[in-house]
């Protein structure tokens, strides 16, 4: 189930301040293709194991935070630089 259209509203990166976005399909395709290589870290290094179910990205497209459950895990040490990325387009 996505994020609350309020929340969503609401919500920005910790760290930087940046509104979010949701991540489309297809990102989160790539993004957990990536995942599985286990060559994904979070910004405090530690690997990024569980796939995506939905994600939130920062709109300057530099942070992807997790959504669990609906539930937006918005901690600046679980955030995911996009920069490991090729393709997010």
């Amino acid at each position: 189930m996505p994020v609350n259209e309020k929340l969503l509203g609401i919500l920005c990166c910790p760290k930087t301040k940046v509104p979010v976005k949701m991540l489309k399909e297809e990102q989160i395709e790539n993004i957990n293709d990536a995942i599985k290589n286990k060559t994904i870290r979070f910004m405090d290094d530690s690997p990024v194991e569980d796939p995506l179910e939905e994600g939130l990205i920062t709109i300057d497209g530099k942070t992807i935070y997790r959504v669990d459950g609906s539930i937006p895990i918005m901690l600046i040490e679980k955030g995911i630089p996009t920069d490991q990325f090729e393709n997010l387009d």
